[in-house]
């Protein structure tokens, strides 16, 4: 057993180092090739608010890489420096996709709000997942049926966050470029194509985030089950 948690969690590593790589690699190539409106992401992310009227919405700029993200405890965009002040592919298509995330505030799309309202028992389950292992293995807690199913509880919480953001980013995406095509911010086949690949590529840190909760909550699951059966 001891060696299928090592292995799930090997894959679970590369998996998400991977994702990351990615990631990182199509920003860095694209915010090397400027967008011909010459808009920054700021520019574009508050033009794009204001054609949605969306009037409460601030936009923050923060020190740090690709740590970009939609606030909408304090209804604002926090966007890093390359992304707010660079007119670069890169920069427009991460701006948008946090604008999206406003509008789809603004619209009360239903999985955002899911998303919203399970942050609180994520992060529990975070916690339990990290440390109960660890407390088990000097109790022996984690060996018997109630430690496994605490720690499948947990991943489940986990895993259904991760499903539940999917359809929230990829919207997020979709709204982005139908914005930014729509008020000319990309005004070519070759942009687009440009803004859909770093985007494209940020999903895919959401799939590997998904996929890793889920091999975790079967890693858990399954000796309960396969445990209850064989009792039968």
């Amino acid at each position: 057993m001891m060696m299928l948690y090592i292995l799930v969690g090997l894959v679970t590593m590369a998996l998400g180092l991977m994702a990351s790589a990615y990631v990182k690699s199509r920003f860095h190539h694209y915010s090397r090739i400027p967008g011909s409106s010459g808009y920054t992401g700021a520019q574009a992310a508050a033009e794009i608010l204001r054609r949605n009227g969306i009037t409460e919405v601030t936009i923050h700029e923060h020190q740090g890489f690709l740590g970009d993200h939609y606030d909408p405890l304090h209804r604002r965009l926090v966007l890093s420096p390359d992304v707010y002040h660079g007119t670069s592919l890169a920069a427009l298509g991460v701006a948008a996709h946090e604008a999206g995330h406003a509008i789809q505030h603004k619209k009360a799309y239903a999985p955002l709000h899911l998303r919203m309202a399970a942050v609180g028992a994520t992060n529990f389950a975070n916690q339990i997942v990290t440390w109960l292992p660890l407390l088990g293995i000097g109790s022996g807690l984690m060996s018997g049926q109630v430690g496994l199913g605490i720690m499948a509880a947990g991943w489940g919480v986990i895993m259904l966050f991760n499903l539940i953001t999917l359809p929230v980013e990829y919207d997020a995406s979709r709204r982005a470029k139908e914005m930014l095509a729509k008020l000319g911010f990309v005004r070519t086949q070759e942009e687009g194509a440009g803004v859909a690949a770093v985007l494209n590529a940020a999903a895919l840190t959401y799939v590997a985030a998904f996929v890793t909760s889920l091999l975790y909550l079967l890693l858990f699951l399954l000796p309960l089950l396969l445990g209850g059966r064989s009792r039968d």
